[in-house]
């Protein structure tokens, strides 16, 4: 990229699972210089396939910290030969594969402290880390340590209150506590635990940097309205050791997500001419970074409909709930990242598509097209024809935590009679617009006690709905997702590449480092973010009569939800009332 503004640059860095990348923005945030480190294509000396080593015998996934090392080094070299004068930076910024944890060794801060600018970092840093690797966010080793975290504060519910979230396998306080028990010695060798985010971070700053505000609540650890370690948990994932030494290992949490954490490491002002001056700000989570991107404002809605379906909402009211996870914002106090991760995305829209597909390959989703755009909304062609609602799964999902598999419903809303049959229905046409339907209804479902009117006498709902991901390429999919989800300004795609989460730390960087006292994130980012630039507006939201048939159709859906739940609890019981104590074991782990 060529680049002749003089003016200050701001770096970003997204650590994902399967890739390094770097870019650098103006005080205008414009993009002029990005490199990346592809994992599996770059990578010299580490054994890793899409990024992780994979242990199938235990369920663990994890990536080598040193891996991580090698990247930065390489993408900092690259950045230099496209031409950036690091000098020009006056802040870094960065996001990080959520959930992830680095144990530094005794020596890890005094190695950061004496980095030699003639070496690269993953020469100096062998010796850093009291265990090598970090777990993936893929990582299902944990069940067992899920289960006490669940039941600790009294329910999962209780847990999701106070955290956030429920247990999960990636989260990293099951992952603190596994790790303290099957590395017991490498756990009293670790002076310090870092998250991704933190870790890279770190490097920069030449110390440890503590967590993130945000990126912390993904821990199961954080007591999110307290806002401290909540003391119960933490002395539980201790286990036999110290709570009060695993606080310690653990640090203090910054409330300010734009306070500088101190500047650049010498280190890097000596090898790539960095100014002495430029401050080093927190990293975050790059889900939290993703809707720093936009930038997403309260009551804005973000979904993300790739090969998995994420909803992501900028929201004031605090509603927990174990299906779901809340996050503190990344930059703004008072609010909180609301966010739903669906296995079933694109994978089963597709399975769809082809059941019905008559066209050419050259235009796979015509025929998918057309009969949405031609079917009424629910499969009601008349007021009093029955709703048509499904759910399609060919993974296992976890929002409802349910196996594989599909089912079709008719209700009725006169009397509220819900059946599951195929009666009714012209399969497979009728499923393309009841597959798209049915995961908007799922997340309309779960986010309608978050969202409030947005003026104007209109009924709760979004204010902007923003698709993202290869789904939001399909004006049928986006009209639908107007109809059911509402968004009272309309639906709009965001194009941002594969840039998101580089992006919105970047962005993160100008804001903690030029704004004015008080200045919010949303109101500094929001004056110079080019919106034309990223942003279309592709289908209308909100439109009367149709959004009050899905609000009917909602309460549907969570009844057919339940219907399921129900029979698989059922099946369950059988199916464990059958087995031995080893396979009713080797189930429970599934």
């Amino acid at each position: 990229m060529e680049e002749t503004d003089p003016g200050p640059l701001y770096l970003g860095f997204d650590l994902s699972t399967q890739q390094l990348k770097g870019l650098a923005v103006t005080a205008e945030l414009k993009v002029v210089f990005e490199a990346k480190f592809d994992f599996d294509a770059d990578a010299v000396g580490f054994n890793i396939e899409k990024g992780v080593i994979t242990n199938e015998e235990e369920h663990e996934v994890y990536a080598p910290v040193a891996l991580w090392l090698q990247a930065l080094d390489t993408v900092l070299q690259r950045l230099k030969d496209k031409g950036i004068d690091f000098a020009r930076v006056k802040g870094i910024s960065g996001a990080g594969q959520q959930h992830g944890s680095v144990y530094w060794s005794e020596d890890g801060e005094r190695l950061l402290r004496r980095l030699d600018e003639s070496r690269s970092l993953h020469e100096q840093l062998d010796h850093a880390f009291s265990y090598p690797f970090s777990p993936n966010w893929q990582d299902a080793s944990t069940q067992a340590e899920c289960d006490v975290f669940d039941k600790h504060l009294g329910s999962e519910d209780d847990l999701a209150l106070n955290t956030g979230s429920k247990a999960h396998h990636r989260f990293t306080g099951p992952q603190i506590l596994r790790f303290q028990r099957k590395h017991s010695v490498e756990y009293q060798k670790t002076s310090r635990i870092s998250l991704v985010s933190s870790f890279l971070a770190s490097i920069f700053l030449g110390k440890i940097a503590p967590c993130d505000i945000s990126d912390v609540c993904g821990m199961n650890l954080w007591d999110i309205k307290a806002g401290t370690w909540n003391e119960k948990l933490v002395a539980m994932a201790a286990g036999s050791s110290n709570a009060t030494e695993l606080k310690r290992k653990l640090g203090s949490v910054p409330e300010d997500g734009g306070g500088s954490l101190g500047n650049v490491a010498p280190y890097f002002v000596q090898r790539y001419n960095f100014s002495p001056s430029c401050a080093v700000t927190p990293f975050t989570g790059d889900n939290p970074a993703t809707i720093l991107a936009l930038p997403l404002r309260s009551m804005d809605a973000m979904v993300s409909l790739g090969t998995s379906t994420t909803f992501l909402m900028s929201t004031s009211r605090y509603k927990p709930d174990p299906a779901v996870h809340f996050f503190n914002h990344p930059t703004t106090a008072g609010l909180y990242m609301f966010m739903l991760c669906y296995k079933n995305g694109g994978l089963a829209r597709e399975r769809v598509r082809d059941a019905v597909n008559k066209s050419s390959s050259a235009k796979p989703w015509a025929d998918f097209d057309r009969i949405c755009s031609f079917s009424p909304p629910l499969g009601q062609y008349q007021k009093t024809d029955a709703m048509k609602l499904g759910l399609y799964f060919p993974r296992p999902e976890i929002v409802p935590n349910v196996r594989a598999g599909e089912w079709h419903f008719t209700y009725d809303p006169s009397d509220g009679s819900l059946a599951q049959t195929d009666v009714g229905w012209s399969r497979p046409n009728d499923d393309a617009r009841a597959i798209v339907e049915s995961q908007m209804l799922s997340l309309r479902l779960r986010s309608r006690d978050l969202v409030e009117s947005p003026g104007n006498n209109l009924p709760p709902q979004p204010r902007r709905l923003y698709l993202v991901g290869g789904g939001s390429q399909n004006v049928a999919i986006a009209k639908i997702a107007g109809e059911v989800l509402g968004g009272a300004e309309g639906v709009y795609k965001l194009d941002v590449g594969e840039n998101a989460c580089a992006l919105g730390a970047a962005y993160k960087a100008v804001w903690a480092v030029e704004r004015k006292e008080g200045q919010t994130f949303e109101d500094l980012i929001g004056r110079r973010w080019d919106e034309g630039q990223f942003v279309r507006r592709i289908a209308d939201g909100y439109q009367k009569g149709v959004f009050e048939q899905y609000g009917v159709a909602v309460d549907a859906f969570a009844k057919m939800e339940e219907e399921v739940l129900r029979e698989e609890r059922q099946t369950k019981k059988r199916t464990l009332g059958r087995m031995d104590g080893k396979e009713r074991s080797k189930a429970a782990m599934e």
